[in-house]
């Protein structure tokens, strides 16, 4: 397996990703979307979630296909992100229909970024003129790091961010990462600067150091420690052809990506959720084989998208926590 030409989630044909923030309040928004709509799942592991529509994403519920998914900032008021994002569906004749009616279905999640040295004030909702802004600029290409859902971010001791990595399968699947990490948990061992993830990294994509000897975290800081203050929230996404069960059996398998880079997680006070995309283009030759690898790769993806995230952040007027890169020095 290899990454592919981007390294980002858009490797998987048909993705794009549209990104805006406010870089006074620190905090942004995330969307993916694609051409055409595309079948959906989700997994919920932390117990501090916060979200819109994923109850459709179940197995069992009657909506088939997704039109975009939303990761925000904000907290509660992040949420507002989704409707904007309809809205700008619904003016491109986007949604579900029911008779002449079109309703985008945008399931989303958010993370608390509300206590991070941003400047807020006003009574307005910045957040579905956000998610508006943020599909509009849907493309293949991204920026991570300090940008999107992850333009506030942290975690234990280092600021946060967004992240991505892709895989190519040797059965021709691709399947990509995209995450928001804003973790109760820490991605360094120690003091760093060796990240937990570093076993599954590619090609330096993460500053090349290598396996610390030692996968301890420091003790946690009590600013992350309030319940509800702390998420990594996620999606997975392939080319290749799932049902809505197969599509949750991918974001379950994501999770394992989550634990390998975030020592703890998935704890009483994170929100941890990844939603899962496929496209459909690709059917699975060989089951169960394909199946258990474009799970195997979603982890690896995950876990790789989470350091690349802390890795390429960047330092902002009024931030609470370094940057990995102030603190080690690596460009």
């Amino acid at each position: 397996m290899t990454p592919g030409p981007r390294n980002l989630i858009t490797d998987v044909p048909g993705l794009r990703v549209g990104q805006a923030q406010d870089d006074r309040i620190k905090t942004g928004v995330t969307v993916l979307t694609a051409g055409a709509p595309f079948i959906g799942g989700v997994h919920v592991m932390g117990a501090a979630p916060g979200t819109r529509e994923t109850d459709a994403l179940a197995p069992e519920r009657s909506v088939a296909h997704v039109d975009a998914f939303v990761l925000s900032g904000g907290s509660a008021f992040g949420l507002d992100a989704c409707s904007g994002v309809a809205a700008a569906l619904a003016e491109a004749g986007r949604g579900f229909a029911v008779g002449p009616a079109l309703v985008p279905i945008v399931p989303g999640a958010i993370l608390f970024d509300l206590l991070n040295g941003g400047e807020r004030d006003g009574d307005e909702n910045p957040y579905p003129a956000l998610g508006r802004a943020a599909f509009a600029a849907a493309a293949e290409d991204f920026a991570l790091g300090t940008a999107g859902a992850g333009t506030g971010a942290t975690t234990a001791i280092l600021k946060g961010g967004i992240g991505s990595a892709s895989l190519v399968l040797p059965s021709g699947h691709v399947v990509g990462a995209l995450v928001a990490v804003n973790a109760v948990g820490s991605v360094v061992a120690g003091e760093g600067p060796h990240f937990h993830a570093a076993p599954f990294e590619v090609g330096g994509e993460f500053g090349g150091f290598g396996p610390a000897r030692s996968a301890l975290p420091l003790a946690l800081p009590a600013t992350k420690l309030r319940t509800g203050e702390s998420t990594t929230i996620g999606i997975v996404a392939t080319d290749a052809l799932l049902d809505k069960a197969g599509c949750t059996r991918l974001a379950i398998c994501a999770h394992d990506g989550i634990a390998r880079a975030v020592v703890p997680s998935h704890t009483a006070m994170d929100g941890d959720l990844v939603f899962a995309a496929a496209t459909g283009a690709h059917p699975l030759a060989d089951l169960p084989a394909d199946a258990v690898m474009l799970g195997h790769a979603a982890a690896i993806c995950m876990t790789r998208a989470i350091a690349r995230a802390v890795y390429l952040a960047t330092p902002a007027p009024g931030d609470l926590l370094p940057t990995w890169r102030d603190s080690f020095g690596r460009t």
